[in-house]
């Protein structure tokens, strides 16, 4: 199994723009839940610990494999996903691997 966490900092000049902005990157990555074949789990976390180092919300996803992670990177699906999301990150971090 390959694990695929992916955490962002969003655009907002209020907390609710940030909240917004939060609230589009939930739908948006929900929208994908039995769309993508080998994508076992799909979880969208917003932080609520508020420290100045934290990133505002996780994706959390496990595929079977590494093909099917690879087949998700260049799915259509995930490809309209960060085309509804452009311009709403100022950060991105990304950790894969393998799970034992």
């Amino acid at each position: 199994m390959i694990k695929h966490i992916v955490m962002w900092n969003v655009r907002g000049d209020t907390p609710e723009d940030k909240a917004q902005a939060i609230a589009q990157v939930q739908r948006s990555f929900e929208s994908l839940r039995g769309l993508i074949p080998g994508l076992l789990k799909l979880e969208i976390g917003v932080d609520t610990s508020r420290i100045d180092y934290a990133c505002d919300v996780v994706l959390y996803t496990e595929f079977d494999n590494q093909a099917s992670l690879d087949a998700y990177a260049g799915h259509a699906e995930h490809h309209r996903v960060k085309n509804e999301l452009e311009g709403l990150r100022i950060a991105r971090h990304q950790v894969d691997f393998t799970a034992s």
